[in-house]
């Protein structure tokens, strides 16, 4: 059985583009083996991410995020079983927000800036299904 977890958290510090590189060069390093894949988005202090996988595996995953001091009010979105993926293509791919026209960020919430706390999971996942459409997700690999 598959899952998919959708969660935000804010950065405990400023993000630098190393710490998104660290992030995503240890996920595209451990989820090939545990058969993980999924998208992070981020934007100021904000991640919003996704991960699709076994119940057992993702679970275990999250609770490593929620356990990681990089991470502070992490607060999970959604969480379903799935028949399948939406993020197949990707161990971890990622979307910086900042660089992306502010009109979809309004589109799924009350102002043009990232805020998943203010808005529901389902929004938060059509924003990221709009992303994928747009082929604004980058580094895809398989």
């Amino acid at each position: 059985m598959i899952v998919r977890c959708l969660y935000a958290s804010r950065a405990r510090t400023a993000l630098t583009l190393s710490m998104i590189e660290d992030i995503l060069d240890k996920s595209r390093t451990k989820n090939p083996s545990s058969g993980i894949t999924g998208i992070l988005c981020y934007s100021g202090d904000i991640f919003i991410q996704v991960l699709e996988g076994g119940r057992d595996e993702v679970c275990e995953l999250y609770n490593a995020i929620v356990r990681d001091d990089r991470h502070t009010q992490v607060r999970l979105l959604a969480f379903e079983e799935i028949r399948e993926r939406k993020f197949c293509n990707w161990t971890m791919g990622h979307v910086d927000l900042a660089k992306i026209n502010p009109s979809i960020l309004l589109k799924y919430s009350e102002r043009p800036v990232l805020n998943p706390f203010s808005c529901s999971g389902h929004a938060t996942m059509a924003l990221l299904d709009e992303l994928v459409q747009q082929a604004a997700i980058a580094t895809r690999m398989i």
